[in-house]
Order: structure tokens, then sequence, then C-alpha cells
């Protein structure tokens, strides 16, 4: 096993995903839940 130096460690990439991606992902599921939430209970206006 090599040891590697704190340099070395800051340029090594990968293994994960940004929190971009994570609160993109999230906003798709709750935007089809609404989507299918309207097809299943239509409610109308209150005006």
């Amino acid at each position: 096993m090599q040891k590697i130096n704190k340099e070395e460690l800051l340029l090594i990439n990968g293994g994960g995903f940004g929190l971009g991606l994570a609160l993109l992902i999230g906003a798709g599921i709750v935007f089809i839940i609404g989507v299918i939430d309207g097809f299943v209970r239509p409610l109308k206006c209150n005006t």
C-alpha cells in the first residue's frame, strides 16, 4: 500500500454526486407526484 500526501489527496476526483444533482432528482420526483395527484384527485378552484 502506498501512502499519499495531502496535495495528492486533494487531486482525487470521483465517488459520489453533487448536491445539485440530488436537488434536481428530488424536484423531478415531487413534480411527477404532483402531476399524478392532479389526474387522480382533481380539485376545482374556490374562486
